[in-house]
């Protein structure tokens, strides 16, 4: 696991509390009734807060499950 993970799983389970870690890490959009567009914002922000980064808005509307979410930030990561 990378150490984006456990990060990633935190600000997950803020935006949806019932998931467990194992849960959270394997979230979607086509998965959770609650995810939902005012979802996808929430996690945007809570990820942008976790990490300090900004999030462009064709980043967000790719957010559709933990994976892709995980591929963002790592593809952000290794343009640094």
């Amino acid at each position: 696991m990378s150490d984006l993970q456990p990060r990633l799983i935190r600000c997950f389970q803020a935006v949806f509390p019932e998931l467990s870690e194992s849960k959270a890490a394997r979230a979607s959009a086509s998965g959770l009734t609650a995810w939902d567009s005012v979802a996808t914002a929430t996690l945007a922000a809570a990820v942008e807060e976790e990490f300090g980064i900004e999030f462009e808005a064709e980043e967000i509307e790719r957010i559709n499950s933990f994976q892709s979410c995980l591929d963002l930030l790592t593809a952000r990561q290794s343009l640094q």
